[in-house]
Order: C-alpha cells, then structure tokens, then sequence
C-alpha cells in the first residue's frame, strides 16, 4: 500500500510539472527578436516597449536584432526555438506577409511555423526627400515632373527588395505610370544615409522611422500614402490630396508572434500586458504623435492577429504580383 501510494504521488507530482512550471513563467529573460537593424521602425517600437514589458513580467525583456534576407534571418530563427515563452519575434506585414509571396522558397511557413500574439499597430508610408539635396522637390507635382522628364533618372531608396518601402514605391510609380529607379538597401540606415547623401531621390519610408528625421528638419514629407492625412503630421497631404491620385493605402502592420506551439496561458499573459501597456495614453500619445502609427482597436485578441495574417497573405501576394517585385 505504502508503495503503491508513493509510486501515485510520484506520478501526479510528474503530471503536475509542466503546469507548474507554466504557471511560474517567466523566470528568466525574454528575447524580443527583430529582422531589422538598430534604428529601424521596428526595433525603436521593440526598444519602448521592452522597458515597460519588463517590469510588469518582472524579468528583463531583451531586445536583439538578427538582420538580413527582408526579415527572413530573424523569422528563421524564432520559428525554430523552443515554444516556451523566452523567445518573441516583432514582426511585420513585410516579414509574415509580403515575404510569403516574395520569395519563392523560405525554410519556414508564415502561418505554421508561429503563433500570432499580439497586434501592435498599422504603419503607414511617407514620402520623403533631402531638402538639403534636392530642393527642388518640394510637392508630389515636383516629383511627378521630375521623373516624367527623365525616365529611370530619378531613383528611390528602400529598406530592401520586397520590403515595404519597396512596394510603396512601386505602387505609387505604377500609379502614376512613372519610370524611376528603385535601389535597395540593408536596412533603414543605409536607405536613409543613402537619401541625406543626395545618392538617392526619394524614400517611401516607415512613418517611425521617418518622424525623428523629419521634425529634426533633416528630410521635407511630400505625401503620406494612406486615405486620410495622419495626426501626426496634420499639414502634409495625402498621395490622393497632393497628386490628384486615385486614394492609397501601404500601411503595413506590426506585431508579436512566438514560434509554433506556444502554450496558450502564455499567450494570453503576454497578449494581456502588451494590450495595457499600448492602450495607456502616455503609450497611446507616443504611438499615434511621435510615431504616427494607427494603435489596434480593442479587443486585440491572438485569434483577430492570426485572422488579419491570413487575410494579409492573400492581400499582399496580390500586391507583389501587380508591382513586379523581385529578390535579387
């Protein structure tokens, strides 16, 4: 009896481990993987909310960068980790979306290979140039004279082939049957130095990205590329407003994911403290005036993040088709 008793608690205390071990997470440091370097739009969001992450899941979240391939290092990466809470990606439209139909063979699956956690905001495009460098570019009508005088004489820079500074770009020379040259670069540093330095014309870049060097009087916005103008940027028109365009839209959005399997206590703890962290109005204030970036609406559950990637894929792969865009 004796043994029979102890063989059963010793049974129930095996069964009971990773409950427990679950409940007590986290216990160590969580990473934060990005695809992007340092400076990117994503990894200024990532780095603003690690601090408050941090202290309310009373273990440091570490922010880290593995670039390279539009994201796909660092997609690769989190998708084959353990799913046990200490390994996050900041991904984007661009990573889960874009790149899905973009690259032909990616030695992960968008959709199996993670599970969606928390949506973080939708990004919108705005244009913008050097005014320093090109002075002379000062409206959307500018450019458009600009580039119908000269064809493949005015370029733009990206963040890299397929990204969404990419295809903003090939969107709106598509719609305004414009011939200009696209040049990609790793990253937004090199596609913001390459801008500042007069080597390119243009950049259809991220709007967090973009607002330091614009109210630091660095770059002038020509047009933002969303139906409506944004609260942060009251004055400067929309691509419809300042070119006489049908209206557009290349917001793209950011987001959490964990590599498949991830238990789902989980990942509602973690959807659960983002959300409050993001929908305080201090957070709230930085996202949509410092960062122009449009907060998710409430409820903001893992289940309507997994249904916007769907739905994402599809949408993209259209756009890719449509746009030409290749990988080099």
């Amino acid at each position: 009896m004796l043994r029979r008793s102890l063989m059963a608690a010793a049974i129930a205390a095996t069964t009971a481990l990773p409950a427990i071990a679950q409940d007590a997470w986290p216990s160590r440091p969580i990473t934060l993987m990005g695809g992007f370097p340092n400076g990117a739009g994503t990894d200024i969001y990532a780095r603003r909310l690690a601090e408050p992450l941090s202290r309310v899941l009373g273990q440091p979240v570490v922010v880290d960068n593995r670039t390279g391939a539009g994201g796909n290092i660092g997609s690769d990466y989190v998708a084959k980790q353990r799913p046990d809470g200490y390994t996050f990606y900041f991904g984007t439209a661009g990573t889960h979306a874009i790149n899905a139909a973009l690259y032909r063979s990616l030695p992960f699956d968008v959709i199996r290979d993670f599970t969606p956690v928390v949506l973080l905001g939708d990004v919108p495009n705005v244009l913008i140039v050097s005014p320093e460098k090109r002075p002379n570019l000062r409206t959307c009508q500018d450019v458009l004279a600009a580039a119908r005088a000269r064809p493949q004489a005015v370029s733009y820079g990206s963040t890299g082939n397929g990204a969404s500074t990419h295809l903003a770009g090939a969107q709106f020379a598509a719609a305004a049957n414009l011939d200009v040259l696209h040049v990609p670069y790793r990253g937004q540093p090199g596609a913001m130095a390459s801008l500042l330095a007069g080597d390119t014309d243009l950049f259809f870049n991220q709007s967090g990205a973009a607002m330091g060097p614009i109210r630091q009087g660095q770059v002038r916005p020509i047009f933002v590329l969303t139906r409506e103008r944004l609260a942060a940027l009251p004055d400067v028109p929309t691509v419809a407003e300042a070119c006489g365009l049908p209206p557009m839209d290349t917001s793209t959005w950011y987001g959490i994911l964990g590599p498949a399997g991830l238990p789902e206590p989980i990942v509602r703890r973690m959807n659960q403290e983002v959300n409050r962290i993001i929908s305080t109005p201090e957070f709230r204030e930085w996202l949509i005036n410092n960062q122009a970036i449009t907060p998710p609406v409430a409820p903001n559950t893992p289940e309507q993040f997994a249904q916007t990637l769907r739905a994402d894929v599809a949408r993209w792969a259209e756009v890719v088709r449509r746009s030409g865009a290749q990988v080099d």
